[in-house]
């Protein structure tokens, strides 16, 4: 039986919002200096907990590493657009940490048509 198509079906990035570039990372409960970092974020409303959800990738950085060894963190991430808590963990196979976090993110969010063509890729 052939399934009926819909014109306006979702794909994975509808509805998301991002930012890619520098961002400043204070590691919480350390006394140590930000870490200047690059970031890879994405972001998406939620209507079924009615909250913003953020999240993305810190690129390898070894005073990072130095300081967690693969461990869970928050942190304070600040980018030109913005800064909010979030919560450092889950390192992947090239060494970059995941960062995820709730409400307002550390970046603008607008309509996907407003993002350029570099935050999208």
């Amino acid at each position: 039986m052939t399934q009926p198509t819909d014109e306006h079906s979702h794909t994975d990035h509808d509805d998301e919002d991002g930012y890619r570039g520098p961002a400043s990372l204070r590691l919480e409960s350390r006394d140590a200096d930000p870490l200047e970092v690059e970031v890879t974020l994405r972001g998406h409303f939620e209507p079924l907990d009615g909250r913003y959800h953020w999240y993305g990738r810190v690129a390898v950085h070894a005073g990072l590493e130095s300081a967690l060894g693969g461990k869970k963190a928050t942190a304070l991430l600040t980018t030109p657009h913005g800064e909010a808590v979030g919560e450092l963990s889950d390192v992947d196979p090239w060494g970059r940490y995941r960062i995820v976090g709730t409400s307002t993110p550390p970046f603008a969010v607008g309509a996907p048509e407003d993002l350029t063509e570099e935050e999208i890729s």
